[in-house]
């Protein structure tokens, strides 16, 4: 049976092998047809002379151009939005009446011929136009900050002092611990003065301080040990807060010895005080005679804390003042905050809160710079015929109100 099979195979394999060949010479010809017309799509679609390649490309670059605009727009959105919250909070720190300007309100308006009352509705101003166009003393600066900026999203509570020293403040005067329950306290008494203001801590520390002593270059002045630095940095970081490096400069050149804390500056939760009445002039040694700085020397301090933030891609530096005497700081029209530098000037005098009061009135609302601060002193404010010091809601009843609270 195998071999009646085989030979039947053997002459059935000539009638195969001519259907096979007529099949695949259709087959070819029908796809030589047919594939004239892909071949050409594939070589005009790459030449760009298929019809349809312009759309092709116009639909690609259209979905890039309204990427790039959805987020362009996006961007401008947030950045006005940003603008508005500042302008707001402005404007609220200002404690002035012009915060009632940013809603609508009415007004009964007299007809003097008839007598007749009616209302009268007052529409609200914007925000940044309000901030703009106002013409009180405050808020006093009408520009922004760049992103990252503290002031005024929240409000600082500091502790100041020295680690050498139990009496120039609460930084030497509490064992740390001690000393952080306290700061905290404070932080929760003022976010309860004011809830819609967050707090920061700060650990706002004495790094270069004034002498007695000439000591060996004649320049009254000491900075404080690397790891003295280190240490309030550490104790920042502990309390979830910033570090404020004092300078107290002394007969030394104000900028140079702020330039000397740089290795500090560089972290973008450092940040720098000066204090005028220890920057001496006339070879007055420190605590003789009240020292003074001038615009020049806030703006330059300003303008070397602009260039690390700028090199280093930091958020905006705070930059206290000092100021209890008129004539601490000279040429205040002339100071000139920046984008990345967050001026505040800090009512440090000392004394019942009448007085303590009278001297904000009369040196730190009227010369308006940027921010106003606030300093208490936990044993000086006591002294005789002062019996307590000022609370939290005492001191955000001050017009403006400030933004910065220092506890000594």
């Amino acid at each position: 049976m195998n071999s009646t099979n085989n030979t039947t195979n053997r002459k059935a394999s000539p009638l195969l092998w001519i259907l096979l060949l007529v099949v695949t010479l259709v087959v070819a010809l029908l796809l030589i047809d047919g594939l004239v017309a892909p071949l050409s799509t594939v070589d005009t679609r790459v030449t760009g002379t298929y019809p349809d390649a312009d759309l092709i490309v116009s639909s690609s670059t259209a979905t890039t151009t309204e990427s790039a605009a959805d987020a362009a727009l996006a961007a401008a959105a947030r950045l006005d939005q940003f603008r508005t919250d500042y302008a707001t909070r402005m404007i609220a720190l200002a404690h002035n009446g012009l915060l009632a300007k940013l809603a609508t309100s009415t007004t009964q308006v007299v007809d003097p011929a008839t007598g007749t009352t009616t209302s009268q509705t007052i529409a609200a101003i914007p925000a940044q136009q309000l901030y703009a166009e106002h013409t009180s003393n405050w808020p006093a600066e009408r520009s922004y900050p760049a992103e990252g900026a503290i002031l005024p999203f929240k409000r600082i509570v500091a502790y100041y002092g020295n680690f050498y020293s139990t009496r120039m403040g609460a930084l030497g005067e509490y064992p740390t611990e001690e000393m952080k329950r306290r700061l905290l306290a404070d932080v929760a008494a003022f976010e309860a003065a004011d809830p819609d203001t967050p707090v920061v801590p700060a650990i706002d520390y004495v790094a270069m301080v004034a002498q007695v002593e000439a000591g060996a270059d004649g320049m009254y002045r000491t900075m404080m040990p690397d790891e003295h630095i280190d240490k309030a940095h550490r104790l920042a970081k502990e309390v979830n807060g910033i570090l404020i490096l004092e300078v107290q400069s002394g007969l030394a050149d104000l900028q140079t010895e702020i330039e000397r804390f740089e290795p500090w500056l560089i972290s973008p939760d450092v940040h720098l005080a000066i204090d005028p009445e220890f920057a001496m002039h006339n070879n007055a040694p420190p605590g003789t005679v009240v020292g003074m700085v001038d615009a020049d020397d806030i703006n330059r301090a300003a303008a070397y804390l602009q260039s690390l933030a700028r090199k280093h891609s930091l958020p905006p530096k705070v930059m206290l003042v000092h100021r209890f005497t008129q004539d601490m700081v000279q040429g205040y029209a002339d100071i000139t905050p920046n984008e990345h530098v967050q001026i505040v000037m800090v009512m440090d005098g000392w004394g019942p809160p009448a007085n303590k009061i009278g001297t904000y009135y009369h040196i730190t609302e009227p010369e308006p710079v940027q921010f106003t601060g606030f300093k208490v002193f936990y044993g000086n404010d006591m002294k005789p015929p002062s019996t307590r010091i000022m609370t939290p809601a005492e001191i955000l009843e001050l017009s403006p109100r400030p933004i910065f609270i220092q506890y000594q």
